[in-house]
């Protein structure tokens, strides 16, 4: 009887017709016992939550929204840490490819994306998360009264470019070839922060790198707009790689990039849709 009692703890049921309702209590007893052990479980198993570090190799031309983007990640899963390598898509599509470690990489045009991909690096499809439009940079309140891409051709100009190899640069040629132009730039640049720093220092009068860049410079530089621009917009891919050391984290770090959140943050800092 004292076992019973103790195992039990429920009041018994009336016998006429209660058959049903007197199973039904116990069974509600019994889940009543062991309810609080199956309710902490996935509290105390921390199932789902991020941690360690995740590489991402990005585009010189996310630099400012990416830092911002890392940040708000950190902040939403505590205990990890977003490391970021900046630079042209080619290096880094190179590095990559050289055995760099990395998990995420986020290319400023499929080319270099395609790097990667072809040599089997990356893990998934690459998605095309925003577009970037190229932009005349030239010194604070242009007094170079450049207008047009073709006043960056005229004599006495001193031009710079990003290297071909690099997406800035290619679509930059691209504008050129549509236009019938040729420009000799005073050098050729590894990235577009690179060509930048050349109109910022004042080595150069005017370069020709994305409206991003432009409006992530501030009053160091002045935009101009030139319409050959709509011939060479790039799309922006990011993808997991293989070899990620912390897939896990580097899926939600994507998925906020490609998010509305995300994608705020972007068209804040002068990016296209996709």
């Amino acid at each position: 009887m004292t076992r019973t009692a103790r195992r039990a703890r429920c009041p018994l049921q009336p016998a006429a017709g209660a058959a049903a309702a007197a199973l039904l209590a116990l069974s509600a007893c019994s889940s009543g016992s062991s309810g609080s052990d199956s309710s902490a479980k996935p509290d105390s198993s921390g199932a789902g939550k991020l941690s360690g570090e995740v590489t991402v190799f990005a585009a010189a031309s996310l630099k400012e929204s990416f830092t911002t983007l890392g940040k708000q990640f950190e902040k939403e899963h505590p205990g990890t840490k977003v490391t970021f390598s900046f630079g042209g898509s080619d290096s880094l599509a190179a590095s990559i490819t050289g055995g760099a470690p990395a998990d995420v990489f986020a290319s400023a045009s499929p080319r270099t994306m395609k790097i990667v991909t072809d040599a089997g690096d990356a893990s998934g499809t690459p998605a095309t998360f925003v577009r970037n439009e190229l932009e005349i940079a030239t010194l604070p309140g242009n007094p170079g009264k450049i207008s047009s891409l073709k006043d960056l051709t005229e004599a006495g100009q001193k031009v710079v470019l990003c290297d071909q190899e690099v997406p800035c640069g290619a679509a930059a040629q691209k504008a050129l070839d549509a236009s019938g132009l040729k420009l000799i730039p005073v050098s050729y640049e590894q990235d577009v922060k690179a060509a930048l720093t050349k109109v910022e220092l004042k080595e150069a009068d005017a370069a020709v790198v994305y409206k991003t860049d432009v409006r992530a410079a501030g009053d160091k530089v002045e935009g101009v707009e030139f319409p050959e621009s709509a011939d060479a917009v790039n799309d922006y891919p990011i993808a997991l790689l293989k070899d990620a050391r912390n897939a896990e984290a580097a899926k939600a770090f994507i998925a906020l990039v490609r998010s509305a959140e995300g994608q705020k943050v972007l068209s804040g800092a002068g990016f296209l849709k996709p």
